[in-house]
């Protein structure tokens, strides 16, 4: 089965945009593999891309992009500011390097890479997200690694409720509490690292579950991700998991198989702590 990019649902934002809930992730793809991987993941039919200025491979989507022959608008692109670049002004010249690097007039998604909590400069990068909003650098602003109390003191010191919050989240790690507060917010969660960097693609629940659906254990853990209602990002460079990972609209896992993938959780990080986290 071939999904086609109108199959794929959208999740509203906060200020009328709209995302795909499936979209194709760039985190640790070489930058001289970037285009090609971008490419065809767009042949394919995704039509959101994630990247980040720590990655140092926007360059590369922004060029897929360009020979995808796509119009901008059917394409959602997500950067982030990396923890070096954050503060007021910083933040705002931060968003135009990765204009410039990506070839684009503006980003349809910019968020703060991670609170960096200790460094205590989230708010005023915040309020810069605000004024780059504002000027239409970019069409919706959220954040990315936050817990709860780094997006309450945002909302209460600037007023404005980030659109996303993109955590990392995937069976092993299901952060219950903090996604009770995005429904409490009204903030789309969205999930890196869905797939645990592929720890959890040998669990014998995730294998049974996909024997049963004639899937992958890859398809399994993404369909779970969209019935939960999260915004998800997988990431291949391979063009045969790239296909695999699209084709996820074609059935459904049912309410025991949700609650069984459910009751896997171990508060198991396969990234850093982003309480602690100062780097990238």
């Amino acid at each position: 089965m071939s999904t086609s990019a109108e199959q794929i649902p959208h999740v509203p934002l906060r200020g009328g945009a709209t995302v795909a809930q499936l979209g194709f992730g760039v985190f640790q793809i070489p930058p001289s593999e970037t285009a090609e991987a971008v490419a065809q993941a767009l042949s394919i039919g995704y039509r959101h891309i994630d990247t980040a200025a720590a990655y140092r491979n926007e360059a590369g989507v922004g060029q897929a992009i360009r020979a995808s022959g796509l119009d901008r608008g059917e394409v959602f692109v997500t950067t982030k500011c990396q923890n070096d670049d954050q503060g007021f002004e910083e933040a705002k010249r931060a968003l135009r390097a990765s204009l410039e690097c990506l070839r684009l007039d503006h980003v349809d998604l910019y968020l703060i890479h991670w609170p960096v909590p200790s460094h205590d400069r989230y708010v005023d990068t915040w309020k810069a997200f605000i004024d780059l909003h504002s000027e239409g650098l970019t069409r919706s602003i959220g954040v990315s690694n936050f817990q709860p109390a780094h997006l309450q003191r945002v909302v209460a010191e600037t007023g404005e409720t980030p659109a996303i919050n993109q955590i990392e989240l995937h069976p092993y790690l299901q952060q219950p509490i903090l996604r009770r507060k995005h429904q409490e917010m009204m903030i789309v969660t969205e999930a890196w690292s869905p797939l645990a960097q592929g720890q959890v693609l040998e669990d014998p629940t995730i294998v049974q579950i996909a024997d049963v659906n004639s899937k992958t254990p890859a398809q399994i853990v993404i369909r779970w991700h969209l019935q939960l209602g999260n915004v998800v990002i997988p990431k291949s460079v391979t063009a045969r998991r790239i296909q695999e990972n699209f084709d996820v609209f074609d059935f459904a896992l049912s309410d025991g198989e949700m609650r069984a993938i459910g009751a896997l959780d171990e508060d198991r990080r396969t990234g850093p702590d982003p309480d602690t986290f100062v780097r990238p």
